[in-house]
């Protein structure tokens, strides 16, 4: 589980003042292009910008994102036990979570997908939609032998037909 950054009621975190601070007073304005910014793999470590160390941009993620756990835990409260499996009804608080977690990092320059981005959707996962189970039937595609029948038999079959309609129309007689 990712730290916890302890707040009192209606201060904001250090790091998120920080942010704000360094926002307000255009110390962090960024070229339009990152040079070099790759992700070679499906998590890989945050890349430094704004002349702050990553240490900082990791503390200030780590910040965010726990506000956006917050949120997200806000708004499943609305959420009733027999709903938490109706993707109509958690896909707004669950995309808004997803949203708030990508939309950080991307602010931030912080690769996304990331460990601690993926710990809170996993902690998603585990503590509402651990019971969800698909109540539908799950199609599969036919074997590859009936797949293949399927699509050469209209392929033979379309020549056929063109044939016996031109051998039909050449009999001369009237159609009545």
């Amino acid at each position: 589980m990712a730290p916890r950054a302890q707040t009192g009621s209606g201060r904001l975190s250090r790091g998120l003042l920080l942010l704000w601070a360094l926002l307000g007073t255009g110390l962090c304005h960024t070229s339009a292009e990152a040079e070099g910014f790759s992700q070679d793999a499906r998590t890989s470590p945050p890349v430094a910008v704004f002349n702050w160390t990553a240490q900082l941009v990791e503390e200030t993620y780590t910040n965010i994102t726990q506000k956006c756990w917050e949120f997200f835990v806000d708004l499943m409260r609305n959420v009733t036990a027999s709903e938490l499996c109706e993707w109509k009804v958690i896909s707004r608080p669950y995309s808004l979570l997803q949203a708030c977690l990508e939309g950080w990092a991307d602010h931030l320059r912080y690769s996304y997908p990331n460990a601690l981005a993926e710990q809170y959707i996993f902690q998603s996962h585990h503590r509402y939609f651990h019971n969800c189970t698909l109540e539908h039937q799950v199609y599969f595609d036919p074997p590859e032998d009936v797949l293949l029948a399927m699509i050469i038999a209209p392929i033979c079959l379309i020549p056929f037909l063109v044939t016996l309609v031109i051998w039909r129309s050449k009999d001369g007689k009237a159609q009545p």
